[in-house]
């Protein structure tokens, strides 16, 4: 840490792992603000102007981007990678080598997996979290299946169970999650976005 002044003095900094990890050394860059419960564990590189919020949970080996904010009961599990302005809102859980590019927005409540076949002796060897393309928003409550990769600017409807690949700039929603149509062709439905985005870029 180069900067503690923005650390909650409950929070904690540089738990040990108890896994075997290559190299345990935590790097954090200035400016990150975190919250009361919060635990950031060793072996991993953060970027600057980090954001938490309270109870948030940072496991080991993981590289993450400059602007990453992160809120309330969050989970980050070890191995992932995380790019720059990504935004992941409460009771989050972003499993295991999982791979988030720039500028995505997860909302309350997502859950990705990363597991074929739990239980099963092998399972660690062919684990991998989703695979998630820049500018991706997620809405709430959506759950995100292993292996699966989602395309550069698409938009994932509440409550989406998604099973597979999404191609980019698409509209996907449902159980299990199909594509309905292209961001491109959605209108703001209360009329006060003229441009006709579907969301904030």
């Amino acid at each position: 840490m180069s900067d503690k002044s923005g650390i909650h003095h409950t929070a904690i900094i540089g738990y040990k792992a108890q896994r075997k990890i290559a190299n345990r050394e935590l790097s954090v860059a200035k400016g990150a603000k975190v919250q009361s419960g919060s635990v950031i564990y060793e072996g991993s590189r953060i970027g600057g102007n980090l954001q938490t919020g309270h109870n948030v949970v940072i496991r080991e080996e993981n590289k993450i981007g400059n602007n990453f904010k992160i809120w309330n009961n969050s989970v980050i599990d070890y191995g992932c990678k995380i790019g720059s302005n990504v935004k992941i809102h409460c009771n989050c859980y972003i499993a295991q080598f999982t791979t988030i590019e720039d500028d995505v927005f997860i909302a309350p409540g997502v859950t990705f997996a990363n597991d074929l076949h739990p239980g099963c002796g092998l399972s660690k060897k062919c684990m991998r979290g989703p695979y998630i393309e820049r500018g991706v928003k997620i809405g709430v409550n959506v759950t995100v299946l292993p292996f699966v990769r989602i395309g550069k600017d698409s938009l994932i409807g509440a409550g989406s169970v998604v099973t597979k690949d999404v191609p980019a700039g698409s509209l996907v929603y449902g159980n299990p999650g199909r594509v309905v149509k292209t961001v491109k062709e959605l209108k703001c439905i209360t009329g006060i976005n003229k441009k006709g985005k579907p969301y904030a870029s």
